[in-house]
Formats: structure tokens, sequence, C-alpha cells
């Protein structure tokens, strides 16, 4: 966001502080205005941001209108009530806020199929914390593989780098005759530290790194041909079955991993059990080791924490490697403790910590820059991944992929809206309003934007 911002937040609990202390720092002097109900927390954060921060009910019109939410560029509701955010969120936007977003709990975006609540109160954006913590978690899980993994249009879409291995079957061929699935793409091929130029007739040699763009499971079966040949499914055990563990269970439900969760408390075992299919779930209390022994720890692959307690999480993996665990993984919601896990917790054993709070900034700053010329998603060496919105009257609005002639160095990843993304063919239209994803290299950015804009 080049420009200063407006911006508007109902909430100041764990995540909602985070984005105000974050974009009260941002580039930018944004104007930040928070509207909070728990007085003490609201005198708090007065003392910690430039800003206006409002004691009050977020769902209150008197509130609203005193935080001038009708010249909000964007207004965020990120209260870890529902329905709070839902009526906070479209109330905003009838009077007057340019974008809204609204976080909700995951079951009710697992369910968005069922019932959008998008179109149902005007809200241009929604997501559940434990959604993205989730999908973060599961990264390295499901792609051990791959040297990077990023997940782009709300996960319909990811990024991946794999190398590809000596004893790999796709050494010494082609790119064509890899017969690589539909809407599946090589963004580029690093060898020997030099992006090398793509074509079909490009041969595979054992240590270069392919960047690939897809769908997540038609990614998978690439990768495996390019790494060397497929594994076991990973055996993984969740520590904690509240949202975060839930979330994370249902994620990986859908790929070729064996889960088991292990949750003290009898009556949310029971939940669990009735609501996945093909998670095993076992009523122990894993913070004791005697209880973590019994479960053969040392067959664990991706052993993960994900309760509220950070002392619990982080005390838990070390048990847990210390047993035999192969890989530990854990949440971790205090900032301060964030940033010691971070920088210390792989010497500890602990192979990545995930902060809720900094999986949600992430997001929603994809989704606020989208508003400027693009949106620069990872700097890689093949080449620049950004984001843009197709403009009204742009050049590429009204026709089909296949009609526009895109500048040389650029690679379309995905195209499509908030709600459903993918990796385009040649004859999918492109619309004002979609956002597109495009690997770009530097000397081809500006031609790029202003075919788009």
């Amino acid at each position: 966001m080049p420009k200063s911002k407006n911006i508007v937040i109902v909430g100041a609990g764990e995540i909602g502080r985070h984005m105000a202390l974050s974009l009260s720092e941002s580039e930018g002097a944004h104007f930040i205005t928070v509207v909070e109900a728990d007085e003490s927390v609201a005198a708090e954060l007065e003392r910690q941001i430039d800003g206006r921060v409002i004691h009050g009910d977020g769902t209150s019109i008197d509130k609203l209108l005193d935080a001038d939410v009708s010249e909000a560029d964007f207004f965020m509701a990120l209260t870890a009530d529902n329905n709070i955010n839902l009526v906070a969120s479209s109330m905003a936007k009838k009077l007057g806020a340019k974008k809204t977003f609204c976080r909700v709990h995951p079951g009710l975006e697992r369910n968005v199929w069922l019932f959008d609540p998008r179109e149902h109160f005007d809200i241009d954006y929604i997501f559940s914390s434990e959604r993205l913590a989730a999908a973060e978690l599961s990264k390295s899980i499901r792609n051990p593989e791959s040297l990077i993994v990023e997940e782009l249009a709300r996960g319909n879409v990811e990024l991946q780098q794999v190398r590809v291995s000596p004893k790999s079957e796709a050494r010494g061929k082609t790119l064509r005759e890899l017969d690589f699935p539909d809407r599946v793409r090589v963004g580029g091929i690093m060898r020997g530290g030099e992006s090398i130029v793509i074509s079909p007739d490009e041969i595979l040699q054992p240590g270069d790194v392919v960047t690939l763009f897809g769908e997540p499971k038609r990614l998978h079966d690439i990768i495996t041909r390019l790494d060397h040949g497929k594994r076991k499914p990973p055996n993984v055990a969740i520590f904690g079955g509240g949202e975060y563990g839930f979330s994370l269970a249902k994620t990986l439900e859908g790929w070729n991993v064996r889960v088991r969760i292990f949750e003290a408390d009898e009556k949310l075992c029971a939940a669990l059990q009735e609501n996945l299919e093909k998670t095993t779930v076992l009523n122990i209390d894993a913070t004791f080791v005697a209880d973590l022994k019994e479960e053969n720890i040392d067959d664990i692959d991706f052993f993960v924490a994900t309760t509220e307690m950070d002392q619990d999480n982080v005390m838990t993996c070390l048990q847990a490697q210390s047993l035999g665990a192969k890989k530990t993984l854990t949440l971790i919601h205090r900032a301060d403790y964030a940033d010691a896990i971070t920088g210390y917790g792989e010497r500890m054993g602990i192979m990545e910590a995930i902060s809720p709070r900094d999986a949600t900034l992430n997001d929603l700053m994809r989704e606020m820059t989208s508003d400027s010329n693009y949106h620069l998603v990872k700097h890689l060496k093949v080449g620049e991944l950004i984001s843009v919105t197709v403009a009204e009257g742009s050049a590429v609005a009204g026709k089909k992929v296949k009609e526009v002639k895109w500048p040389r160095g650029c690679v379309l990843v995905a195209l499509g809206n908030s709600i459903r993304s993918a990796t385009p063919a040649a004859d999918d239209d492109i619309v004002a309003g979609n956002q597109l994803f495009a690997l770009v290299s530097p000397k081809t950015i500006n031609k790029f934007i202003k075919l788009i804009k």
C-alpha cells in the first residue's frame, strides 16, 4: 500500500491488536482507528499505537460513526465472535466502507458452498485464522520434498519448488515427455544457480530446481516424479483437538496422510470422532511423557502442537523430539514467544513455529495491496511472483488467455476471483475484477502491469 489509508479495526484481541500495531508501524503513515469493547484492553492499546482507540461495541451504529467508518478504505472485523464480526462488517459496508474484511469461525468458511456470508452480508473478504494457520502447518507435512511452498489464490493454486533427484524418473527427459497434468505450469528452472530459458524440449538434469504452479493435488504427482518416487504416507500426530488441531486434521484428510489427534478432553474427543472421517482420535494427555511413550512416538514423522497454551506446545514438542519423533512443528500465539521460537526453535529441535496472527497479517496484507498497481507475493531467483487486479477497460478484459499477446518473460500462474481461482488454460476468459498471478522477469513488470491496468 504505497499511499496512506484510513483503516478501521473492530476487536483488539490477539489478531486485532497485532494488525493494528503492524499497520501503525508500516510505511505509509496510515490512519488507524480501533473499536474495542474491553475498557482495559482499549486503554492499553491506546498507549501503544499512533492512532485512535474507541472503547465500545463494534456493532453500535454510534461507535462506527464515531470511527468515521464511512471514510474507511479498509474495515476489519477481527474479534473472536462470528456474530459481532458479520454484523459489524455488514453495517460498515452499508455506511460506506470501501472494502470489508471479516474474521469467521472455520466451520462457517468450510461450509461457504452451502451458505455464502459474503453475498448475504455484502462482505468483500472472509477468512478464519484457524484455517490460515492450518494451511501453513500443512505445507511442510504435505510437501516434504519441496524447497519452497507458497499458497496462492486462497489455496486453489500453489507455488512449489523441487530439486530434481539423481534417482528421479524425470532425469534425462524433456518437459514435453513428462506430460504434465492439465493446469500445471513450469514457471522456471534454475541450473547451477542460473535461470535457463524454458522450452518444451528442455532436458531435465539432476540438481535442477524446478518452479511449479498448479492445483495442490496435481502438483503432488509431478513432484513425486521429479524427486525420487513414491514414499509411504507420513505419520502425523496432532497435540490438541481444538479449532486449530481440528482444522489441520480436516486439511490433511484430503491427502495421503495418516493422522492421529491426542486430546485430553473426553467430550471433545467424541465430537472430533463424529466430525473427522480418516483421523484416529485418542483420549490421552500428551503433556505426560508416559502417555507419549505408549503411543510409539518414535514412529511419528511429524508431531504438531496446536493447543492454545504456548508453553505446553513447546515443551511437548521437545518431549516428542526426545522420544524419537522425526520432526516437530508448533503453533505460537504470544508475540514475544513467537520471536524467540522463530529464532531459536530449530536449535531446540522444532522444525517450524507458526503464528496465527502473522498468518492472518500476511493474508490480509495481500488483499489490501490488491488495490495497488500490483502486489509482490514473493521474490524468486527465476522472477518476481506478483498479483494484480484486472482493471475495467484494460487491454486484456473480455479476452481469452490465448488471445492476448503476453510480454516475453511472464508466465500466468493463477486467474480467478475471491471465491475460485485456477491455473489458467488457453480458453479461459479474462474479465475485469479478476485477480491474476504471474511470474514476471524484473524487466517485464512495467509492460505487464500496463497491459493489465
